[in-house]
């Protein structure tokens, strides 16, 4: 089975929600969408459920034209940020609804709703009310309900988004698990998320997504080592990648009369002329030997400290593995690692990554 998007397109007004969107998806796949807020995967998934009507462009399921399918005969499941349960009916009643409303045999219903429980971590749940269990327990309900449908195509928009950080953190490995055995049932399964961390966990392919466009597809992997642009690169780091102007004369790369280092291995065949040049958090941090900088903001998150760190128009993060307290203003000396810079062009193409060099 095979699921293929062709220029879908969606506008409304001035704005495209949807802009030549292609893609081909494979059963037996985990695939994420990530982008930021507003940037069509919402749109996407409705549009795939049949919720939304594409203005031109074509879904294709297993050569049949999906988008004249009637949303009420698609097999597609779909789970949303919001916990969507019954309050007034118990966790086998809301998870049984769909298969009862089609009129399935009981024992048919008891089989698949036992199994569905079990794949969620809910069995033994099977009597309790909405009202009585946590946000986490809340939010299996809604995948068990997805799940007993057995549809080919199970959508699930931001489900772990409302959730607290920990809570998200084990459902999270949880999901994946689950997702993994459900693709290897040939269904395909799509994940849309704003988290970087999220997608790449859950590992299978990524979709970058950007302003109603598919910026590039690949598995997680290709994508966060080689970006194929500098959005991407930012979409899909946490903090984002950090971007700076600089010029590359003489060897070296020069982002202002004091900061300026040699051309990298990976970077030496870059012509001279101008590039947005592109370094990760953790590939900045304290080294005597580095470069002055003045601290804008110091951020402690967990054991890791996150530095904002200027130097004129140079501006940066820095990741340090420990929690340390400096004050705004503060003169630090910042090294950069380029055994692990990017090259853009100053259109954004990646010209030159540290895992695979020249472009």
């Amino acid at each position: 089975m095979s699921l293929i998007a062709s220029n879908l397109c969606l506008k409304a007004d001035t704005e495209y929600h949807l802009n030549d969107v292609c893609f081909e998806m494979s059963k037996g796949e985990i695939y994420t969408i990530i982008g930021r807020t507003l940037a069509g995967k919402t749109t996407l998934l409705k549009t795939i459920a049949g919720l939304i009507a594409p203005d031109s462009g074509t879904l294709n399921l297993d050569g049949s034209d999906f988008g004249r399918i009637p949303v009420w005969k698609r097999e597609v499941a779909m789970v949303y940020q919001q916990f969507i349960n019954y309050p007034h009916l118990s966790v086998y009643e809301n998870v049984a609804f769909p298969l009862k409303q089609r009129g399935i045999l009981k024992t048919e219903i008891h089989n698949r709703v036992m199994k569905s429980l079990l794949q969620v971590g809910l069995e033994g749940f099977e009597e309790r009310k909405i009202q009585a269990l946590s946000g986490g327990q809340q939010q299996r309900v809604a995948l068990a309900r997805s799940l007993v449908k057995e549809a080919n195509i199970v959508l699930l928009d931001e489900p772990l988004v409302n959730l607290d950080y920990k809570l998200r953190e084990q459902l999270r490995e949880e999901f994946r698990n689950i997702f993994t055995a459900k693709a290897s049932e040939d269904a395909i399964l799509i994940y849309s998320s704003t988290d970087p961390v999220e997608a790449m966990q859950l590992g299978g392919q990524i979709l970058v997504m950007d302003e109603g466009r598919i910026l590039q597809q690949g598995n997680a992997k290709a994508v966060y080592e080689n970006p194929s642009s500098a959005k991407v690169s930012q979409i899909t780091n946490d903090p984002a990648m950090n971007l700076f102007e600089g010029t590359v004369a003489e060897g070296k790369i020069i982002l202002s009369p004091q900061i300026q280092f040699d051309l990298p291995r990976h970077c030496q065949e870059l012509p001279p002329e101008k590039y947005n040049f592109g370094l990760r958090a953790a590939a900045i941090t304290l080294d005597e030997g580095g470069f002055p900088f003045t601290i804008e903001l110091s951020e402690i998150s967990g054991s890791e400290t996150f530095l904002h760190l200027k130097h004129e128009h140079v501006k940066v993060v820095g990741l340090l593995d420990s929690v340390q307290n400096f004050n705004m203003g503060e003169t630090v000396m910042a090294r950069f690692d380029t055994t692990h810079l990017y090259a853009f062009a100053t259109d954004g193409t990646l010209k030159s990554s540290p895992y695979s060099g020249m472009k």
